[in-house]
């Protein structure tokens, strides 16, 4: 590795044209070199769910044919697991692969949120909220990097559809924008350092994040500290000065030289400071250095695809949720008779569409995992088509047949690939009718249903009432159907938790009415109630609540503890709770933190998760999980001072099982920070002024003349006017109103001698 100085050295003997060379791919997935100078080239590669390095030319989603890999489980499954360190595992699995391979840099995760099930890019996503998305974003990222292997955090910032993303502008409030969308990448960026942030396509507010000084250097330098690269998306950069200028370093992939000469143009006009394009460069060469001289001792990795495929089998069997289990339907028994039926069954759908699609070594499903261990009272009917939605009586007809005589139906259903993919929208929640259809009429003739599901978002389900048992199985990667196998039969407990809600229908969802906006516009107008926020404070019926998941054993709760009764804004707060496996199984538990926030008086939501553990439990096993709290986990963003700020007041500290299942909780009261900064005029009303401690007795004094109970009232006034009108009328006027309810008690210069007054005292504070 090459030091500060050493670069500088090499960047002094470069040319204006060479520096501008830097700032740009040499190809699709190579960064450019100079060998003469000493430069070489590092490779990328898409991610984050298995290698796809690729032959070296370029296409327009760099779909060109890849090396055979390991696809292990899509995001939306690893969020699922709730498992921080089996996503670090899968992490360093990956970051052997690349060194083995030579690549230096692995682009991932995408981090981005959940706002609407509609996103075609859901599948690859964590969660609707940032705070999973970030616990368990950080984890991956410690775990590919530890292999010395870069990460790129991706896509920056405000990327939640794909519907014209490299022109609509996301727009949003400043407390949105922090407290639902930054927060997501915020976490890995502090905790976990990856070694680039990659810059979505889509505005922010009008600004294309690519040249968005705010985002790039304001917030992503300035205020969290980050020291890596900032990577365009493929293709994101618009004006290749400006973005340069607002912190971002490398565009990505070739611009065949269009760009580098626009970056000679700006510096020989004086438009752009050759000393910012020496410090971009000096920063891509550390980077560039970095990689290459890991890539250099990579020998004594093995890509050993068998191994890392036995890996994501494993890892897949925990991003199940089983969503419904009436009368312990599963697991099944092994000597069960068992119609299977449904095209997923024999060719799985495991991974998503698009930069994200990994070209498999080897692909395990279900009746392939049936064959290997040797189950033989098995029937197969396809049932429907498994890439369109075209329904077949034959087929239909083949798989009631087939379910009549069996003991259960297991149904392999889901989304075809078409149905969702990166570059477009979902249209609709809804799956395939012929699926729906052949469900619909196994389920008239079958003894048990169990449906198995194969999908990378939220789905309608009109048959959840019909079936017996629901396994969610979203897109488990490569070896899905050992992991099937493993958890249908109960040789493993499911142990997922939905880290996204489930709605009844579409219209349900919070972004309904603007997803995906007009035209280049999409307007964030239910802010910060995004998923379970929104479901929860309206107390909406919902299909699964956000961290929803069955076991095939039962778990109590006791014993909750908190290290203090009352704390300062500032201060930590340490919980701890005992779990027991009070069933005949030994299985994994989600242990849910929520904080509730009881007294704001700013509208928030009811509860956020702020804390998630997974404990392994033998039959009658207790484990006492611990949590720390933190002023993050009661703030909300506060615009006034653009930060961070902690209400006093009464807090609940809750342990559930989801968001709607709460099983213990203890209140802890919080001291306030210094009341938020403010200056009163004509127009403060009155509830605003004596709501503040400070002025309230003054204001008081001042205004006892406007007060109901100031005067005498008519007969009149007391038949038309009760006595919440009238305090109302009063809490709601602004203090101009006094010279006009006070009968002439209050004019204007006893106003501006209170507003004198009371500022004096509020200054002192801010």
């Amino acid at each position: 590795m090459k030091s500060s100085e050493e670069i500088k050295q090499i960047v002094s003997t470069l040319t204006l044209e060479e520096k501008a060379s830097l700032c740009s791919g040499l190809t699709f997935w190579f960064t450019k070199d100079i060998p003469e100078k000493g430069i070489p080239k590092i490779m990328v590669s898409d991610g984050p769910v298995g290698l796809r390095k690729q032959d070296l030319k370029g296409d327009h989603l760099g779909m060109n044919d890849s090396i055979k890999a390991v696809c292990f489980p899509a995001g939306v499954g690893m969020a699922a697991t709730f498992n921080k360190e089996l996503y670090k595992e899968m992490g360093e699995a990956l970051g052997e692969e690349c060194r083995a391979e030579d690549v230096a840099v692995i682009l991932g995760p995408a981090v981005n949120i959940k706002r609407s099930p509609l996103c075609g890019r859901n599948f690859e996503y964590l969660s609707e909220d940032p705070f999973v998305a970030s616990e368990m974003s950080t984890s991956y990222i410690k775990g590919v990097q530890s292999k010395h292997v870069g990460t790129s955090i991706k896509h920056f910032a405000v990327n939640n559809m794909e519907t014209r993303r490299f022109s609509a502008s996301s727009n949003l409030s400043e407390r949105a924008f922090r407290e639902i969308y930054l927060a997501a990448f915020e976490g890995p960026i502090r905790n976990a350092k990856p070694w680039t942030v990659m810059c979505s396509y889509n505005r922010i507010n009008g600004e294309l994040a690519s040249e968005n000084k705010y985002l790039l250097t304001d917030i992503l330098r300035h205020e969290w500290g980050f020291e890596g690269n900032v990577v365009s998306d493929w293709g994101a950069v618009s004006n290749r000065a400006k973005a340069l200028t607002n912190g971002l370093n490398l565009e990505m992939p070739t611009s065949y030289g269009e760009n580098d000469r626009e970056l000679v143009k700006a510096v020989e006009e004086g438009k752009l400071d050759e000393k910012i394009l020496d410090a971009n460069v000096e920063s891509l060469l550390k980077l560039i250095f970095e990689g290459y001289d890991n890539i250099g001792n990579s020998s004594e990795f093995v890509f050993d695809r068998d191994k890392h495929h036995d890996l994501a089998a494993e890892i897949a069997a925990e991003t199940f949720v089983l969503l419904k289990n009436e009368e312990n339907t599963l697991p099944l028994k092994k000597d069960a008779k068992i119609a299977v039926i449904g095209a997923y069954a024999k060719t799985p759908r495991y991974q998503g569409g698009g930069s994200a699609h990994i070209n498999c070594h080897k692909i395990v499903g279900f009746l392939d995992a049936c064959k290997e261990n040797g189950l033989s009272n098995i029937s197969y009917a396809q049932g429907f088509s498994g890439t369109a939605d075209d329904f077949s009586e034959a087929l239909c007809e083949e798989a009631v047949n087939n379910a009549k005589d069996a003991d259960v139906a297991l149904i392999f259903a889901g989304l075809p690939d078409i149905f969702e993919s990166e570059g477009y929208d979902r249209k609709h929640m809804q799956m395939p009718k012929c699926q729906l259809k052949v469900i619909e009429e196994v389920s008239k003739a079958a003894k048990k249903v169990v449906i198995v599901l194969h999908n990378g978002s939220p789905i309608e389900m009109p048959f959840a009432d019909k079936a017996d048992a629901i396994l969610e199985c979203y897109l488990g990667g490569q070896a899905v159907g050992k992991a099937q196998f493993d958890v249908i039969f109960g040789d493993k407990s499911p142990s997922g938790r939905l880290a996204e809600t489930f709605p009844i229908k579409l219209e349900d969802n919070p972004s309904y009415l603007n997803f995906p906006g007009t035209l280049n516009n999409v307007n964030y107008c239910e802010d910060i109630f995004v998923g379970y926020r929104y479901y929860d404070k309206k107390k909406m019926n919902v299909l699964f609540p956000f961290g929803f998941g069955l076991s095939y054993s039962e778990f109590r709760y006791d014993n909750l503890k908190i290290s203090k009764d009352e704390i300062n804004a500032g201060d930590e707060l340490n919980v701890s709770v005992d779990i027991t496996n009070i069933g005949n199984t030994e299985s994994k538990e989600v242990v849910q933190l929520y904080v509730k926030n009881c007294t704001t008086p700013v509208l928030r939501p009811i509860r956020e998760i702020k804390g998630f553990d997974k404990v392994n439990l033998k039959p009658g096993e207790t484990k006492t999980v611990t949590f720390t709290l933190n002023k993050r986990s009661f703030a909300y963003y506060e615009e006034k001072i653009s930060d961070w700020y902690v209400p006093a007041g009464e807090y609940e500290i809750e342990i559930g099982k989801n968001s709607r299942d709460i099983v213990l909780s203890k209140s802890v009261n919080i001291k306030s920070e210094p009341i938020l900064p403010d200056h009163y005029d004509y127009n403060s009303i009155m509830e605003d002024l004596l709501n503040d401690p400070r002025i309230k007795d003054i204001v008081m004094r001042y205004c006892s003349a406007m007060a109901p109970e100031s005067r005498e009232k008519s007969e009149i006034e007391k038949e038309s006017m009760n006595e919440e009108m009238e305090y109302a009328s009063f809490m709601y006027s602004p203090l101009r109103s006094g010279l006009y309810f006070s009968e002439g008690k209050i004019l204007y210069d006893k106003i501006d001698e209170l507003l004198e007054e009371i500022n004096k005292i509020v200054a002192k504070d801010n």
